[in-house]
């Protein structure tokens, strides 16, 4: 169907020069919304979606998560990150073969979709071969999710004769075979971006290096920061010194940044993701919501791993907004003896971490973020009706506060439907659950056989 009328819904824009309607409609044609309005005539031969007593809004963005671990999702409930490194990186991980991540990748993907998200930042740092990363591809095309693949580099123990792997640059010509090759159109649903070690877990050398790759090729680079003490204790400062640094920087987490070199970074443009649930789990300390904030700088958010933390952006919007609002709180007491008068961040800040500011970090907010005529048709329907929204007062805050994949009725992404009714439009998806759980199986068999051995 070219055109789609959804028709009468209560419209959350997140577009700033728009007002959110109480009812109104949204007119897609083919990929792209082209009209939104309180009320819009039926195109002839439009498919019409009623909309009646539903949330209309833009698809969630989920700016961090390594979708090839899908397939174990809880197994690293109680882990610190230093369990995490050893037991994912340098155990789990090495035993996942190149059809572990496609299914892991696909069904990771349609999760994603099932619960509202439309664009995923794909952060797969479990690429050892080419064909590893051909199937991570594979799997994100095969779902119909809207995502930017950034190309990581695993974290093994070196076999002898290997140099570790903070002394390995980012294979420049795996780089230019995807953007010569199936990701080459930066107009397409899968774009490219990088996942480098950077100098939390990388020498200068190799920081650098990567660094200029990015640059060159002008490609969004991304970092995780934290976890431990810096490979290299002065890396900003000295890739600020190069200007190196700019709004096509990404960093994930931060928290045990400086202010000096927050401020540093954040004037240079570095955009940074919070993904509070797996920080406050794993020992990172405070998410850096506030400080950003403070900085004027736009925080996305993402869920990370899902080894720990379910892929619900939703939930992540809820930890993130309320993890803030206590550490505020917790200064507004120590500074007065008493609670605040008012909350220190909202609930239409929090949805525009997931919609807004994800679309940015991505160098995608011309494209996704915001129910914008021009945009593409990436939108979610929320049941207002559903048990755990009923009754709706504010959009907005009840979408951030109550919403989750239960009232997910209907999911679009670049004007095809995904999932309605409540249904994911997905053939064989048993069967795509059957080989999750067999991947699953055989790559924790295979970690516990190899530590037996070991021992």
């Amino acid at each position: 169907m070219a055109r789609i009328l959804i028709k009468g819904g209560t419209i959350i824009t997140m577009d700033k020069r728009l007002r959110d309607l109480k009812r109104g409609d949204v007119l897609v044609d083919r990929e792209k919304i082209v009209e939104v309005a309180r009320e819009i005539a039926t195109p002839a031969g439009a498919e019409v979606i009623d909309a009646s007593g539903m949330i209309v809004m833009p698809g969630l963005i989920n700016a961090h998560l390594h979708t090839w671990q899908s397939g174990l999702r809880g197994i690293g409930g109680d882990w610190a990150v230093p369990q995490y490194m050893a037991n994912m990186h340098r155990g789990l991980a090495t035993h996942f073969r190149p059809e572990d991540i496609y299914i892991a990748n696909l069904m990771g993907a349609l999760t994603s979709i099932n619960s509202g998200t439309t664009t995923l930042v794909d952060w797969c740092h479990n690429n050892p071969t080419p064909e590893h990363t051909d199937a991570a591809i594979d799997g994100l095309e095969e779902s119909g999710i809207r995502a930017a693949f950034f190309h990581g580099s695993p974290k093994p123990n070196p076999k002898p004769g290997e140099k570790h792997f903070s002394e390995q640059s980012m294979p420049r010509g795996e780089v230019e075979r995807l953007m010569k090759g199936r990701l080459s159109n930066k107009d397409g649903l899968l774009n490219l971006g990088l996942a480098i070690l950077g100098p939390t877990y990388s020498v200068w050398d190799v920081t650098k290096r990567d660094m200029e790759l990015a640059k060159a090729t002008g490609l969004v680079v991304s970092m995780h920061v934290g976890g431990g003490a810096a490979m290299v204790p002065e890396g900003f400062e000295r890739l600020a010194a190069e200007k190196l640094l700019s709004d096509r920087v990404n960093i994930v987490h931060g928290n045990n940044l400086s202010d000096r070199v927050l401020k540093i970074t954040a004037d240079a443009g570095v955009q940074y993701t919070v993904t509070a649930d797996v920080e406050l789990q794993m020992g990172f300390c405070d998410p850096l919501t506030g400080k950003l904030r403070a900085l004027k700088s736009p925080v996305s958010i993402g869920t990370d791993v899902e080894v720990a933390a379910r892929a619900d952006m939703f939930a992540c919007m809820r930890s993130t907004l309320q993890v803030q609002r206590n550490l505020d709180n917790i200064e507004h007491w120590k500074a007065h003896d008493r609670a605040p008068d008012k909350v220190s961040v909202t609930c239409r800040d929090a949805l525009e971490w997931a919609t807004v500011n994800g679309a940015k970090m991505i160098h995608q907010d011309h494209r996704i973020g915001s129910l914008t005529p021009g945009k593409q048709a990436d939108i979610v329907l929320l049941r207002a009706d559903d048990l755990t929204m009923f009754p709706v007062h504010d959009p907005v805050s009840s979408a951030v506060t109550q919403g989750g994949v239960s009232s997910v009725d209907t999911v679009m992404i670049a004007g095809t439907v995904m999932k309605r009714d409540g249904r994911m439009l997905v053939e064989g998806l048993a069967g795509k659950k059957a080989a999750l759980r067999r991947s699953a199986e055989r790559i924790v068999a295979d970690f516990a056989a190899a530590g037996r051995r070991a021992a």
